[in-house]
């Protein structure tokens, strides 16, 4: 046992500063998202080995090519979304859970896809042990143009990056639904939140520039091949 490897990390402590030092100076000032952030201990969520990282402005990897978002990028996407007790999410990529954690604390029900049958048990495990039940956890590639996402939904977040959105995503919103994607490539990537005002007609709006790990297995549009 390496007991006190951690150091003494007061995470309580470095969630408050976190919240305070990252959060609200990226001017997220939401009081039900803060709440949130406040409650899940991201240091749960996080490999082991990095847990004195837990509250660091990072992006960290979990294995496999995939990766947590950075806490302030996280609580942009939910601020962005403007969640409501009564609505239906569909999270694309699971990951650790820490965002599935935080979807859950502010919506009715959840359902989120990953492609990692490793992540979502260790998911399934840490958001079990938080006592949260509304999510319904699935192992499924969302990239793939036959995925059936049943919705229609209030709200859909993308938790990794997308070269150009795939125009199905956006017809599984509800008029009135939100979309938060972060689309392009690396070095330039925006953060956008889509919004759905008709059956057929979508409100789209750049949020600001990051940068973001890839959706697993998203293909680039053919007509973008060289």
């Amino acid at each position: 046992m390496h007991g006190n490897s951690m150091g003494n990390v007061n995470f309580d402590q470095a969630r408050f500063n976190m919240v305070e030092q990252q959060i609200r100076t990226w001017e997220v000032f939401d009081q039900r998202v803060l709440d949130a952030l406040h409650t899940i201990p991201r240091e749960l969520f996080v490999p082991a080995q990095m847990r004195n990282l837990a509250y660091a402005d990072l992006s960290l990897p979990l294995g496999g090519g995939q990766f947590m978002m950075s806490p302030a990028l996280a609580a942009k996407m939910l601020q962005a979304l403007n969640i409501q007790a009564e609505d239906s999410v569909l999270e694309i990529g699971t990951g650790s859970g820490y965002c599935t954690a935080l979807l859950a604390r502010l919506c009715k029900e959840l359902r989120s896809v990953d492609l990692s049958p490793e992540l979502l048990k260790l998911a399934i495990e840490r958001l079990k042990n938080l006592g949260i039940k509304n999510v319904t956890l699935e192992e499924a590639d969302a990239a793939s143009p036959t995925w059936n996402n049943e919705g229609p939904y209030d709200v859909i977040a993308l938790t990794g990056s997308v070269p150009v959105l795939p125009e199905r995503f956006k017809h599984s919103l509800r008029v009135g639904g939100r979309l938060f994607a972060v689309i392009g490539e690396e070095p330039v990537m925006e953060a956008k939140l889509i919004t759905r005002v008709g059956e057929r007609e979508w409100v789209e709006e750049a949020l600001f520039e990051t940068v973001l790990a890839p959706l697993m297995n998203i293909r680039k549009p053919r007509q973008f091949a060289f």
